[in-house]
């Protein structure tokens, strides 16, 4: 089980058995035990029709917004895709994320498996 508490503002506590981690928010930057982590804020489940015009060109990447595991691949490679499609389904802190097609396209690759273990920002499925 994992328990994580707000222990002063800006500052979280997260323990996970028998270890034991602090987050600090300092500014923009994000600090896990005092070393700075790059973190992208933007949300993959959010779509857009704005967002999906403007990513026409070249491939688009869905990657994992955070550690977890594969729940479900809902797509095969070579399978067209609309934008807003519901492509892979991620498990954190026991909460299930359905991340989804930025754009319309043609699923070029699948490199993740069910049950598979993936860090945050781990290329889950890339769309051509």
């Amino acid at each position: 089980m994992i328990d994580v508490r707000e222990v002063e503002p800006g500052v979280w506590s997260v323990i996970d058995g028998t270890r034991s981690v602090e987050i600090r928010l300092v500014g923009d930057e994000v600090r896990v035990n005092g070393v700075p982590v790059a973190v992208d804020t933007s949300d993959p489940r959010q779509w857009s029709p704005q967002a999906a015009r403007g990513a026409v060109a070249g491939s688009a990447q869905v990657k994992s917004p955070m550690p977890g595991k594969v729940i479900e691949v809902l797509v095969m490679a070579g399978q067209e895709v609309a934008a807003g499609q519901g492509v892979v389904v991620v498990e954190a802190m026991k909460m299930q994320n359905q991340l989804k097609s930025p754009r319309e396209g043609r699923v070029q690759a699948i490199h993740a498996k069910q049950g598979e273990l993936v860090n945050a920002g781990a290329v889950l499925v890339t769309i051509e």
